[in-house]
């Protein structure tokens, strides 16, 4: 039998090769004639870069989303820099200093400009795992763009500042940036305003309380505004505008940028659908496996690649909140879960040995 083994990373527990590696143990103590393969993924979040091959690693100063002085990497590869936007303005380096109204992607920026520095002509820059909401107004502001009020002054950073916005400066705007080939890779199909936007959905988990969602949903609808009076009409209900705290609404209008699925960029770049196509089964998963997961991230990407190529889907999760329809939508027909009633820190800190036990009992049944 040849298996197929490409889950997503187990977030704040295990990268995606530690889990791929440890499902394959799993099923091989119990399958120890299978032919297993691992294809680690990740869908434009954090892992990305870790899931490709061929990238150079360059490192560069910058900040985080609180904008305190960090180092973090990129990838390069001739004109091409891929550049996870939660590197430098991701949830994992603010957890200590959560604040949903003044986080910005300034830093992800400053990543930017220094791979044009470098010579890079093509950007890929993947949104998941931001802890911003601000319309990727840091990025823009990083790239030389200067937000002001009504009075011509600078705005504060973040969410704070676009609800003061009333019109952007782009003479300085860093005219590289311009001339550069733009791709989003995006693991969500959110729009940018509303009860599925990028405030209301995920802006809780970057700090915000109720009264901040609605805040922060007011400024990003005003900031849409102002990009399309000052640089040209952007679709902000469109698919993937709600990423990373609404960034692409300000790189499609500034840059033309193009979103693409996430998860299928990392599958297609690593040879996932051919693999699948020889398969006998195929098993993904992730740590919170729930209804977002059959929406452009890892697992429900690869359960359609499966699914297509007419072969069976297991899951290995850290929790399940998927009921049975939408799992036999989606093609999966078994679902393992790591959680042995153990309070959540020491799951995550064991997950690798729980995730290859669960793998094992699947196989075992």
């Amino acid at each position: 039998m040849r298996v197929v083994v490409a889950p997503d990373s187990f977030k704040g527990s295990a990268a995606a090769r530690d889990a791929a590696a440890a499902i394959a143990r799993g099923l091989a103590s119990r399958w120890p004639s299978a032919r297993i393969e691992l294809y680690p993924m990740a869908d434009g979040g954090e892992g990305t870069l870790d899931a490709l091959t061929g990238w150079e690693r360059v490192a560069a100063r910058t900040v985080d989303a609180r904008r305190r002085p960090i180092t973090a990497e990129y990838g390069r590869d001739g004109e091409r820099a891929l550049i996870e936007l939660s590197a430098a303005s991701g949830l994992s380096a603010v957890a200590d200093a959560l604040d949903a109204r003044r986080a910005d992607t300034f830093g992800a920026g400053l990543l930017i400009r220094h791979a044009l520095d470098g010579g890079a002509r093509r950007i890929l820059l993947t949104l998941g795992g931001s802890a911003t909401t601000d319309g990727g107004s840091g990025l823009l502001a990083a790239l030389g763009a200067r937000l002001l009020d009504g009075q011509g002054a600078e705005v504060p950073p973040g969410g704070a500042g676009l609800a003061k916005v009333a019109s952007l400066d782009v003479s300085a705007l860093d005219p590289r940036a311009s001339a550069a080939d733009w791709r989003l890779a995006c693991d969500v199909d959110n729009p940018l305003l509303g009860e599925r936007g990028a405030a209301a959905v995920f802006g809780p988990q970057k700090g915000a309380a109720r009264h901040d969602v609605a805040f922060l949903d007011a400024a990003l609808a005003r900031w849409a505004d102002v990009l399309a009076r000052d640089l040209g009409p952007v679709d902000a209900q469109a698919r993937g505008m709600g990423a990373a705290g609404g960034a692409p609404v300000a790189l499609v209008a500034a840059f033309g940028a193009g979103l693409v699925p996430g998860a299928r960029l990392v599958a297609e770049a690593i040879g996932l659908e051919r693999a699948i196509a020889g398969a006998d089964l195929v098993v993904t998963g992730e740590g919170s496996f729930d209804s977002q997961s059959l929406r452009g991230k890892v697992v429900g990407t690869v359960a359609a690649l499966a699914r297509a190529a007419g072969l069976p889907v297991w899951v290995v999760a850290g929790r399940a909140l998927v009921d049975g329809l939408d799992l036999a939508a989606a093609g999966i027909a078994r679902v393992g879960v790591l959680d042995d009633g153990s309070p959540l820190p020491e799951l995550m800190a064991g997950a690798v040995p729980l995730i290859e036990r669960a793998a094992a009992a699947l196989a075992r049944i």
